[in-house]
């Protein structure tokens, strides 16, 4: 069942869908259940663009999109990289400049954290731990231990990546805000990844881009997440809903609260403003 949060909201008619992945489109699984496709399959055979607004790597969205068989420009590494699925064409790039990204490793390292280092869609890492094993699972990618990430360092990176306990990842985010000001974009994925971007790399901005590309008003479009990394999002589409296995505090934020993600919250937020069904 949908909750309206804001009582204030216009409801037009949606021609773009953007999907966060983890805890929204996938369910507790990792998996797109069956409804949800059939769903979403219902909505793009009535002309509506659907595509995915991940913080993944394009490596590890793309599966996934074309599972569900869209052919559209895809929204990852938060906005970082916004890359069609088939042809593989590249819409939008905001990667982190190299020198800065040294910076803030040098001094993530020496706080005594890990960090994931993306590199043209490779991930890279001083050592794996069961920390990088599980994200690695989770994410259905390979990576590369390398030692010393800043000697493997040969080009910008589309984002940085700190795994640990929430509590040092807030810690953290405060000295690196303190040390690069609005430099880097700083934002939770899950409580605990710390993710590190571009300031122009927020889903947000790329789904300001994608629509705009498609001829696309923002109150035509609808955006479904459940984190921290998905609320200027939310905020920038017409209809920002969030899933019902998300935060409170991310709850607030939303025009209308769905289902949890292992009940088919996506598939009944698009039969509702999407097809227009009574849900």
């Amino acid at each position: 069942m949908l909750v309206q949060v804001r009582s204030e909201v216009s409801i037009f008619v949606i021609k773009l869908v953007a999907l966060d992945l983890d805890d929204t489109l996938l369910d507790s699984e990792l998996k797109i259940s069956p409804p949800t496709a059939s769903t979403i399959c219902r909505a793009i055979e009535q002309g509506v663009v659907v595509t995915l607004a991940t913080g993944r790597m394009y490596r590890s969205a793309q599966p996934f999109a074309l599972e569900l068989g869209l052919d559209v420009p895809l929204i990852t590494y938060h906005g970082a990289l916004v890359k069609t699925s088939l042809t593989k064409e590249v819409l939008y790039h905001k990667p982190v400049p190299m020198e800065l990204a040294r910076k803030v490793i040098s001094s993530v390292q020496e706080q005594g954290f890990d960090v994931n280092l993306y590199q043209n869609d490779e991930l890279y890492v001083r050592k794996g731990n069961p920390r990088i094993q599980d994200y690695s699972d989770l994410a259905q990618v390979s990576y590369t231990e390398v030692g010393d990430l800043l000697s493997c360092m040969y080009t910008d990176t589309e984002k940085l990546l700190v795994i640990d306990e929430e509590e040092k990842l807030d810690r953290l985010a405060i000295t690196l805000k303190e040390l690069i000001g609005d430099k880097l974009h700083i934002t939770k994925s899950k409580p605990f990844f710390l993710e590190i971007t571009h300031p122009e790399a927020t889903k947000g901005q790329a789904l300001d881009t994608l629509a705009n590309n498609l001829g696309i008003t923002r109150r035509e479009v609808m955006a479904v997440g459940n984190s921290y990394n998905d609320l200027d999002m939310l905020e920038y589409a017409g209809v920002g809903v969030v899933m019902g296995n998300a935060r409170p505090e991310i709850k607030e934020r939303a025009d209308f609260v769905t289902l949890t993600n292992d009940e088919h919250g996506v598939a009944e937020a698009i039969k509702r403003f999407v097809l227009a069904e009574v849900v």
